[in-house]
């Protein structure tokens, strides 16, 4: 993020602000005041001042050891979320694709060169990727960011990848240019990608993307699964149609969304009292 804008009408403080909440690191969630003017390059006071202002909104809380995220933080994603009306329109066709492939279904969006997890619908497992809405994972390694990636101009995506990612993770596939980029080939002419145990270990999944009523790509659904309990051929065969199916009807839904018409309530307009209105 960056600490000054190339604007006049850019402000500081809240670049600062949102530069503390996202300090905070899944294997931190307790920070000190050190930690977190240390994470940010702030001075201790500016940092303090900060904290202290969070608190005082709700969104970070005071422990005896430090200071700590609270749940009003996911507020911020939910809006940005609802303001899409993406969930709200892929909830039941995720629901049905979770029903009829008995695995775990997610959609995604690019942020930088990691993905961000906007909607899931997850199946109980005894092995199981633990994702939750706003995770984080390197884009090129996983069957959402290739389509995402895929969606761009070569050269955008070439420069998007050489981004610094912020999920903390390394991911077992770490290949050259050449391997990727033939890599986003393929899904760019097959219109679908897949992941064999590129992220992690054991983990496999197909993605597709999602459009708008442009056709412009906007976000990408998966079905992932755990390897030694779904062989790839299994995925392919018999998962992939039906995520196709979903990803066709969810964008559908959402250019059906955006080009409805939206209704705006007139206020009442009250009428002068009859009886007041007369002069005596």
């Amino acid at each position: 993020m960056p600490r000054e804008g190339t604007g006049p009408d850019f402000i500081e403080a809240l670049a600062r602000g949102l530069e503390v909440i996202t300090a905070f690191r899944p294997r931190q969630p307790v920070m000190t005041l050190t930690d977190v003017a240390g994470a940010t390059g702030l001075a201790r006071p500016t940092a303090r001042r900060i904290l202290l202002t969070l608190a005082e909104l709700g969104y970070v809380r005071q422990q005896d050891n430090g200071f700590a995220l609270t749940p009003r933080v996911l507020d911020l994603g939910v809006a940005y979320t609802r303001s899409m009306g993406l969930w709200d329109v892929a909830r039941p066709h995720l629901e049905w694709l979770v029903e009829r492939t008995n695995e775990s279904c997610s959609i995604a969006q690019l942020d930088g060169s990691d993905i961000v997890y906007v909607a899931r619908v997850s199946v109980p497992k005894v092995v199981a990727l633990v994702v939750q809405i706003g995770t984080r994972f390197p884009a090129l390694p996983t069957s959402l960011g290739k389509v995402l990636l895929a969606a761009l101009p070569p050269e955008e995506a070439a420069r998007v990848v050489a981004e610094p990612g912020r999920s903390g993770l390394d991911p077992v596939w770490r290949p050259e240019r050449a391997e990727w980029e033939a890599e986003l080939r393929e899904v760019r002419a097959r219109g679908w990608a897949m992941t064999d145990e590129q992220l992690a270990r054991g983990i496999r999944s197909v993605a597709a993307p999602l459009r708008d009523g442009s056709g412009r790509v906007i976000a990408s659904v998966n079905v992932n699964a755990h390897a030694a309990e779904t062989p790839a051929d299994v995925l392919v065969n018999d998962h992939l149609p039906l995520l196709l199916q979903a990803a066709g009807e969810i964008s559908l839904d959402f250019a059906r969304l955006e080009t409805a018409p939206h209704t705006v309530r007139r206020p009442e307009t009250r009428l002068p009292n009859r009886a007041s209105s007369v002069r005596t």
